[in-house]
């Protein structure tokens, strides 16, 4: 078996090469890379375990890279993926590994015909958008609401999108949750970034490891025939860690720094973090993989425990005073231009309407930690009581306005058509054959747009056509008003009287109009 890998050496490319290295059954290992930095110690790992490999240096974006890196192999795992803080950086580079990228793999894996590899595309938990308490878990099938300004989620949208309605015959697609890998705080200290993380916000964490023994363990199961294939390939999915590892972004924090004797409160203020349009939730569904491939082994609080015994710098970090720390570590990416404070002290109105809905929001966070109502610890935003273990261990689920768990062979005209109408549209087809959910068919959304996806698209993944899939642009305070699978989300965080639209200019720039 020969295997191709975009994505190395990534987060997770990283450990799916060095676990994939050692399985006899694979004969050999490309990658295609788009620069030499960090190559070298994989490479390492190739020749210790005697493995072939060959290395293609470009890009997912470039077709003939990509015909180069999968030429007679059997498996592309396309892990390939520019993620934030980057993704805001270089809005660009974004754009050809998340949306063009996807393109150019299926469209070079169709040409092969008879002779196509299978492909295990990674798409990520963002889609989801931003939750909250009221509906703290998601499924596959649940609506895609990107959150305003999240470039790197909307790419990534459009990317699967391409998979999903591609003619490449056997795929999965596999949607990546929060994930913990071994440079995640030093990363993270570079950065406005982790000011986005709502302190309240579910997430949900799988480690890069156990996600490389899911990637090995699909490997392995279906060279030995022992994957149902019926339900696993044409397929989505989502990655997660299981009740373990789900918490909120406070106690992210708070385990994060509490390896170097820090509590949360000695490092952040109430205001350093946005109150919402972030990407995060817990999922009804994760055990769906976990059933298939055992591959959840980790937790949160042993993944950091791990951190701390292996960056011994981490365990000198203890000794040093807790305001020094917060001064040079934290409050210097207040400046950072990623940073909701750079954004309140630039007037930002676009980016403060959407993370805060406005200043005056922003400005009247309470200032002192008492008085901020912390899910995690027992209290609601508006400062009621509420049943945190109880929140966080029974899973919700949302109305798709159609069975979403009856069998696939048993999907009808009319789950199509109800659907369609709870989305503000209509299905443009007089008559559909049971079960053939992979034909593409016809639909028009509520703006009047025709669009083609086959029912699996937009049935059991979400996606419903609207302006984020065509433009850099985020109209969700209107659909609302005709999709009742968005209102059911999007007036969690949002207000009914919000009639905002959001787009960023052709320099990436944000900006917003109320309609």
């Amino acid at each position: 078996m020969k295997v191709a890998l975009f994505g190395v050496p990534g987060n997770m490319g990283s450990e799916v090469l060095k676990k994939l290295a050692t399985e006899d059954y694979i004969s050999q290992i490309n990658l295609l890379v788009h620069d030499k930095k960090g190559i070298k110690k994989l490479i390492k790992v190739l020749k210790k375990n005697n493995k072939a490999y060959k290395v293609v240096y470009g890009t997912v974006a470039n077709e003939t890279d990509v015909k180069t890196a999968i030429d007679d192999v059997d498996y592309v795992v396309n892990m390939a993926a520019v993620i934030p803080p980057l993704s805001d950086k270089n809005p660009q580079a974004a754009i050809e590994a998340n949306e063009i990228g996807p393109k150019v793999i299926t469209k070079v894996i169709e040409e092969l015909g008879d002779k196509q590899p299978k492909l295990i595309h990674i798409s990520t938990i963002g889609l989801y958008g931003d939750r909250n308490y009221k509906h703290p878990f998601a499924e596959v099938g649940d609506p895609l609401l990107i959150s305003p300004f999240d470039l790197y989620a909307l790419t990534k949208m459009r990317g699967e999108f391409t998979v999903l309605e591609s003619n490449v015959k056997t795929w999965v697609v596999i949607r990546q949750t929060a994930m913990l890998y071994d440079n995640l705080m030093m990363k993270n200290i570079s950065d406005g970034l982790m000011f986005h993380t709502s302190f309240n916000v579910p997430l949900e964490w799988a480690t890069a490891n156990d996600s490389a023994i899911l990637i090995r363990n699909i490997l392995r199961r279906d060279m030995k025939n022992e994957l149902d294939v019926n339900n696993f390939w044409k397929h989505c999915f989502n990655i997660g860690g299981g009740l373990k590892n789900r918490v909120t972004g406070y106690d992210t924090f708070k385990l994060g720094f509490g390896i170097i004797g820090c509590k949360v409160e000695q490092f952040f203020d109430t205001n350093y973090n946005t109150l919402r349009n972030f990407h995060g939730e817990w999922y009804s569904d994760a055990y769906k993989l976990n059933d298939l491939f055992d591959y959840q082994s980790e937790t949160i609080e042993g993944f950091w425990n791990h951190v701390l015994e292996t960056h011994k710098y981490f365990k000198l970090a203890k000794l040093c005073p807790k305001k020094l720390m917060k001064k040079f570590v934290i409050k210097r990416l207040l400046k950072d231009d990623n940073a909701p404070f750079y954004w309140y002290k630039h007037k930002d109105e676009a980016k403060m309407l959407a993370y805060f809905d406005g200043v005056d929001k922003f400005e009247s966070i309470p200032k002192d930690w008492k008085e901020f109502n912390l899910i995690v610890k027992g209290k609601l935003p508006d400062g009621k009581d509420i049943d945190y273990q109880k929140l966080v261990s029974t899973p919700t689920y949302l109305d798709h306005y159609f069975d979403i768990n009856k069998d696939r062979k048993l999907v009808d005209l009319k789950d199509l058509q109800n659907l369609a109408k709870a989305r503000g549209g209509k299905l443009l087809e007089d008559s559909f054959e049971k079960g053939d959910i992979y034909r593409k068919v016809k639909w028009q959304n509520a703006d009047g747009e025709v669009f083609e996806a086959r029912p699996h698209t937009v049935l059991f993944c979400g996606h419903w056509k609207n302006i984020s899939y065509d433009k850099y642009a985020w109209d969700f305070d209107r659909l609302a008003k005709t999709d009742k699978l968005v209102a059911d989300i999007w007036y969690d965080a949002h207000r009914p009287d919000e009639d905002r639209f959001y787009w960023y200019d052709d320099e990436f720039k944000a900006h917003y109009k109320n309609i």
